[in-house]
């Protein structure tokens, strides 16, 4: 049975987009497929409507795998960087599919954002996104991306969280160079997915666990492995010396929980971290930003946490 909306959601946007699917849920992900679904997919950005003009937006190759990726630079002038990873259940996602998310990024936090274009399961199962993650970190922090001096931070949605999360400690682990600060949205932090909320939400409002299972099992097809810290950021032993952390969840999100348990972590390892849970929000709210108005301000005080986090030199 399905959790009643009692307590009302953000606005009623959300709520009218929650009863949809509720009426019409549509095929589960694992059903589909990846490739469909990236179809489907692409289709939606390209009836999304444009975000902020840029001064600068150019398609790169980073890394020493030569990955895709796309520099958006509000301005002319240098400035801190954020690296973006896309979420996508580690199958889907692309630059194309948060297009619109990295500009509205870049205008709202007044810096540059590379995002990465790293390779997906289940044609590159894990650690091929990790590694793609951490090559292009470092790339940028050599300084090879043109108009960009300063910090840089990670940040990533949903799965991208979880790559966020993952290269941060494999850059802490191997000498870094560490981000200045990782910023964590809704994320993945536990491919076991037995935390409270991935049963109380297991349906009904939007990501559904048994999706998140199915990319779980296309990145890490072998289950034994999903609870490796190398996967599964929260069964980290030591979370001590990472750099400072955003970290927001949704409330209707079967994620929130192993977010939430997170953030507490690092905070428990004397991690500077900024941490909350959006009430009334459902996963995913930075590209829902056309639908709903409290979608849209919650992606705008993500925006405002980062301009805040650079502005005081994520010292």
């Amino acid at each position: 049975m399905a959790e009643p909306i009692d307590a009302p959601l953000a606005d009623a946007q959300l709520t009218a987009f929650v009863q949809a699917v509720r009426e019409d849920p549509g095929p589960p992900a694992r059903a589909v497929g990846a490739v469909e679904l990236r179809r489907a997919q692409r289709l939606r950005a390209e009836v999304r409507p444009p975000g902020p003009e840029m001064a600068h937006v150019e398609d790169l190759t980073v890394g020493s795998a030569g990955v895709g990726a796309r520099l958006y630079r509000p301005s002319t002038g240098d400035g801190p960087l954020v690296v973006f990873l896309h979420g996508g259940m580690w199958t889907i996602g692309d630059l194309e599919s948060h297009d619109r998310a990295c500009r509205r990024l870049a205008h709202g936090s007044r810096t540059a954002v590379l995002s990465v274009d790293f390779r997906r399961a289940p044609e590159h199962p894990w650690p091929a996104a990790v590694d793609d993650s951490v090559d292009a970190i470092r790339w940028a922090a050599a300084g090879r991306v043109a108009g960009t001096a300063g910090p840089i931070v990670v940040m990533g949605d949903s799965s991208g969280g979880n790559l966020a999360a993952l290269a941060c400690l494999r850059l802490r682990d191997e000498g870094g160079p560490p981000p200045a600060a990782q910023v964590l949205l809704y994320p993945n932090t536990d491919l076991t997915l037995s935390c409270p909320s991935t049963r109380s939400k297991a349906t009904d409002w939007g990501l559904t666990t048994d999706d998140v299972a199915w990319g779980a099992e296309q990145w890490v097809p072998d289950p034994s492995r999903r609870a490796d810290p190398e996967v599964s950021p929260l069964h980290a032993v030591d979370l001590g010396g990472l750099p400072p952390a955003v970290v927001v969840t949704a409330e209707h999100d079967p994620l929130r929980d192993e977010g939430d348990a997170y953030a507490a972590r690092l905070a428990a390892a004397d991690v500077p971290v900024r941490h909350r849970c959006e009430a009334g929000m459902v996963h995913g709210f930075l590209t829902l930003d056309t639908l709903s108005p409290a979608a849209a301000a919650a992606g705008e005080r993500v925006f405002a946490d980062v301009t805040d986090m650079l502005g005081r030199h994520v010292r």
